[in-house]
């Protein structure tokens, strides 16, 4: 089902937290859903052209139902108050997926750390953890205790140590304190918005190369930079040159090929295609490093090509 379109159900529709809403989906026959595992998310297709993607933050082990928590953001581009303003229970929700970007690596303790709506794909992360034994921490940060959802599933979760950190009570997380002395055999996992994201890349810059591991869910900034060059799609017989300020995606649409895309900024994968030959140069948030030194895929939101001329499977 992964990269199959199907329409589930909402059973349900109920806020959680502050201008945030849980939506459980479940098949309309009531069979089983594709199995996940934590840091999957599904996209979902709201109508009128929005396209979003949401992680699943239910339990793995529930076969008929994924979940998905949406904040609404009055400046964003509109789909989550789609959501808030039009999901009901009862109403119909077509959705592909899963798909995991953002997997648990097998480590021996784990750090989580989350903000604000971040803390969904956090959620199964802890309770995998949990069930498996291993030691974890989690710093939990958001503007407001009221605007924090979850808060009483994760106190709930057995053998871990539990920081809840509302900002208008007690500022911003204590991440010198928290990454100042790296551990051995740690994965740290970070969801949220940018600045905080940042934050723990600066953070934990002295920490073993792959300690971290994070996804966004807001864009760090864009960039278009780097030398002009020719790409070549495969199979819609076109070579078209792409200039050195504007992006990859922009030149392949505006030549009339269709590119399936959502975020327009690297986080999200929906945009991903095939490179068969030349090097990409990635500014993704999405692909592993394993998969951007292999060099058979990109995303042409935001990468171009480190030489002169690279051909995609478009």
């Amino acid at each position: 089902m992964a990269d199959t379109w199907t329409t589930l159900e909402v059973e349900s529709a109920e806020p959680c937290a502050t201008d945030v809403v849980v939506i459980t989906l479940v098949d309309p026959d009531g069979a089983a859903l594709p199995a996940w595992a934590p840091g999957a998310h599904i996209d979902v297709d709201l109508g009128a052209g929005f396209l979003r993607q949401y992680s699943l933050c239910g339990d793995p082990g529930d076969p008929g139902r994924w979940r998905i928590a949406v904040l609404r953001e009055a400046a964003g581009r509109g789909g989550s108050q789609r959501v808030h303003d039009l999901v009901r229970a009862g109403g119909k929700l077509p959705v592909r997926g899963p798909r995991n970007h953002f997997p648990l690596v097998d480590a021996d303790r784990y750090l989580f750390i989350a903000g604000g709506i971040g803390i969904t794909p956090i959620l199964p992360m802890v309770r995998r953890a949990a069930a498996q034994g291993r030691p974890w921490t989690a710093l939990y940060g958001g503007r407001s205790r009221n605007s924090m959802a979850f808060v009483d599933e994760l106190r709930a979760v057995p053998g871990g140590d539990l920081a809840v950190v509302p900002q208008d009570e007690f500022g911003l997380l204590d991440l010198p304190a928290a990454l100042g002395a790296p551990t051995e055999r740690t994965a740290i996992y970070c969801c949220g918005p940018e600045p905080l994201i940042a934050a723990v890349e600066r953070e934990s810059a002295h920490w073993s190369p792959g300690a971290l591991h994070r996804e966004r869910f807001t864009a760090a900034p864009v960039t278009t930079e780097g030398g002009a060059f020719e790409v070549v799609l495969q199979r819609s017989g076109l070579r078209l040159e792409v200039p050195e300020h504007e992006s990859l995606l922009d030149i392949i649409e505006n030549a009339g090929v269709a590119v399936e895309n959502s975020c327009r900024a690297g986080i999200c994968g929906t945009c991903l295609v095939r490179v068969t030959s030349g090097e990409p140069d990635h500014h993704d948030d999405v692909l592993s490093d394993d998969e951007r030194e292999r060099g058979e895929v990109m995303l042409p939101c935001v990468s171009r090509a480190r030489g002169e001329l690279l051909v995609l499977d478009l």
